[in-house]
């Protein structure tokens, strides 16, 4: 039986005068809308790892939350015929800025959603349906 690896994902997020805004990122290579996340790396913390994810694939930095609230799991296209099962715990970073330039912005899109909009632009029925939760209680 296959084994689940981990990773790690942050869900930024900014507070308006209208109400929350999340930001949703594009994967590279099938350009489906997701959030940023990525390999947990030694010397970083679960947090410190997401939140450097969403300052290389979104441009963003700010406040990561400690603690993850909430995951899901996914199966990630390694190429062709190879793929994984991957658990992902995701943090909340409040955004204090957006970057002009980062690492990858040439290789993905990012767009800043209302709640409601990013649970129903994610790919990811799970990550949907946690996205949703989160906007129900934020709401609350």
């Amino acid at each position: 039986m296959a084994s689940t690896l981990k990773q790690v994902a942050a869900l930024p997020i900014v507070e308006t005068a209208d109400g929350l805004l999340a930001l949703l990122i594009t994967t590279r290579e099938r350009g489906r809308w997701t959030i940023p996340r990525g390999w947990p790396k030694l010397g970083l913390t679960d947090a410190d790892q997401a939140a450097q994810e969403a300052a290389e694939e979104a441009g963003v930095e700010g406040e990561i939350a400690a603690a993850p609230f909430g995951s899901y799991r996914y199966t990630k296209r390694l190429h062709l015929f190879s793929s994984v099962k991957c658990s992902v715990d995701i943090y909340t970073l409040h955004v204090r800025w957006q970057n002009l330039d980062w690492p990858e912005k040439a290789a993905r899109k990012t767009r800043w959603v209302t709640l409601d909009e990013a649970a129903s632009l994610v790919a990811d029925t799970e990550l949907a349906a946690i996205l949703r939760d989160f906007f129900r209680r934020k709401a609350a």
